[in-house]
């Protein structure tokens, strides 16, 4: 380029997940994902909602924009062709090895396509395609904000890679160098979504309900199955295609084999009751989860020498193997980014070709930040769709409200501020509860997020009492960490705790959020337990709430007792 870009949008769009991320001047303007303003979970459509709004913020329009930075390179998907023609030298995987080829091959001109796509609508602006695991190393690092750490990407698929380790350095201009890569078709994500599908669940959505059976469950009954399915490697891991056949990236192709099945378990049919067949294999699946991504995570600190591990990918979101990791003291530290999927590669395309520029500015507003989307401060509310809905101003007085109704029973919805980046509700789009209340748990499952029985609740806690109830030892920001319990949790707040002994929490300091961290504190006063139950701010097969629109219609179809929004308490 001969001049750096100044405006930069990165763009994760047409496969799922669609987001968009705005730099200008090397600072992070913002960052949401397309279903929270469409309602479409897990969209693959062009984000327009999202770029509409992001240049709206910045006050520019689409001629302003320098350069659009794809999440995906096409001729990495070319690359693959040759290596699957090579199956054909596998008995075990060349009745696939054409279809592979094929798969690919399409993959990579519709990529290609969807580059040109773009280019029509940015007309004034390159199209600048990135490689997909350098975008989640970028967004998993700069996040961190840490001057140099290792970085473990492990997803399903980017072009060819699966898994890959690398140095990260320098956050405010942040760069990455690869130094092992692990290609397809040995992919952890692969698996955990196949099995995901074979229990009836939607891959690429559900690996988290599979997560919470596994603590249900068995692993000794499936381990050995495991052992040989996925064997660990001195550098890595690789699938035996002999229980999970080689992807082909075309429709129609099952991922698990008739061997897979005869070993493990008929298909489950969603009409089907779960049993411990069911159970005992989410819990072997997971276990030999944890133990792939530990022995990466080792492998990690011996190639790298750093003390601190960040984690990106879809696996990134296996929060059991996070919690694995740091307790297992591999790493001084663990940081996963708010948004460690495919959306969030939105902002590490974005920060490629920032980075890849002759720009000398460093970047700005993305270490530690994780509200990043719209917000609807003072926006008149029109209540007229929900007639039964009564409104109410509760002013400053609002977080000392809102604790006082959690402590007498009631399950709010929170509609404040910005839209958080990533799967999890962290305190601005959440649904509240008293883990106090006997009970709780049942009804939250049953009448409000309207799901399975046995899926766990996460707490919230005070950053500075954290260690009173958890055993984790570091800061969990977003989320995204299973941490061990104390006896005090046990004994106070025992519906927390999953059937494993663990919780997935998110500490809460005032820096972060103040408003969340004065909920927190006032809960504290009245009931002496600094914690409370968080979910996120939607029902079952719905994204969360990215509009007041979404939030009050959430309240008016689920079982929530009030909806707090921004400043307003509304009841029905």
């Amino acid at each position: 380029m001969k001049h750096p870009p100044s405006v930069i949008l990165g763009l994760c769009s047409y496969t799922h997940d669609s987001s968009a991320a705005l730099l200008v001047n090397g600072e992070l303007i913002g960052f949401v994902e397309e279903e929270r303003l469409s309602e479409r979970k897990h969209t693959a459509d062009y984000p327009a909602r999202a770029i509409a709004w992001l240049l709206a913020r910045a006050n520019l329009t689409a001629a302003d924009v320098d350069a659009v930075a794809y999440n995906f390179q096409p001729s990495r998907y070319l690359a693959e062709v040759p290596a699957a023609l090579q199956l054909t030298l596998s008995p075990a995987a060349r009745d696939r090895a054409l279809a592979r080829a094929r798969g690919f091959a399409k993959v990579a001109v519709r990529t290609q396509r969807r580059i040109r796509r773009l280019s029509q609508k940015f007309p004034t602006a390159r199209v600048i395609p990135i490689p997909h695991h350098r975008a989640h190393q970028l967004t998993a690092f700069a996040t961190s904000g840490w001057d140099e750490a290792a970085v473990l990407v492990v997803d399903s698929l980017g072009e060819r890679q699966t898994t890959t380790m690398a140095r990260g350095r320098d956050s405010r201009r942040p760069r990455t160098r690869i130094l092992e890569a692990i290609t397809d078709p040995a992919s952890l994500g692969y698996v955990y979504g196949a099995v995901t599908e074979h229990l009836s669940w939607r891959r690429g959505d559900e690996e988290g309900t599979v997560m919470a059976l596994a603590a249900l469950g068995d692993p000794a009954r499936f381990r050995s199955l495991f052992a040989r399915a996925v064997p660990t490697t001195p550098t890595g891991f690789r699938i035996d295609p002999a229980y999970f056949p080689v992807r082909t990236l075309l429709s129609g192709y099952q991922r698990t084999s008739p061997r897979f099945i005869a070993e493990a378990c008929p298909e489950r049919d969603p009409s089907e009751p779960l049993t411990d067949v069911h159970r005992d294999l989410a819990a072997a699946l997971q276990e030999r989860t944890e133990h792939v991504m530990m022995h990466l995570a080792r492998r990690a600190r011996i190639r790298t020498g750093f003390r601190r591990l960040c984690v990106g990918g879809g696996v990134a979101t296996n929060c059991l193997s996070i919690g694995r990791i740091i307790e297992a003291g591999i790493f001084d530290e663990v940081f996963v980014p708010p948004a460690p999927g495919d959306g969030g590669t939105a902002i590490g395309a974005a920060l490629a070709v920032h980075t890849d520029s002759s720009s000398r500015q460093p970047v700005l507003g993305i270490a530690r930040s994780c509200y990043l989307g719209p917000s609807y401060e003072g926006q008149q509310l029109d209540l007229t769709p929900w007639p039964g809905f009564r409104q109410k101003e509760l002013g400053t007085e609002a977080a000392d409200f809102l604790a006082d109704q959690l402590a007498h029973g009631m399950i709010v919805g929170l509609f404040h501020g910005r839209i958080e980046a990533g799967p999890r509700a962290l305190g601005n789009r959440s649904i509240l509860a008293s883990p106090l209340e006997p009970g709780f748990v049942e009804r939250l499952n049953a009448t409000v997020k309207l799901r399975e029985p046995f899926r766990p609740f996460a707490p919230m806690v005070l950053a500075e009492r954290a260690d009173e109830f958890f055993t984790l030892g570091q800061e969990a920001p977003y989320m995204s960490m299973a941490s061990g319990v104390t006896e005090q949790a046990r004994e106070q707040v025992p519906d927390i705790v999953h059937a494993n002994g663990t919780a997935r929490l998110q500490t809460v300091a005032r820096t972060q959020n103040p408003f969340m961290h004065a909920v927190l504190t006032a809960f504290a006063h009245r009931t002496g337990v600094p914690v409370l139950i968080n979910t996120s701010l939607n029902v079952k097969g719905k994204p969360i709430c990215g509009t007041p629109e979404m939030a009050l219609d959430c309240l008016a179809n689920s079982g929530l007792d009030a909806l707090l929004l921004e400043g307003r308490w509304i009841s029905k």
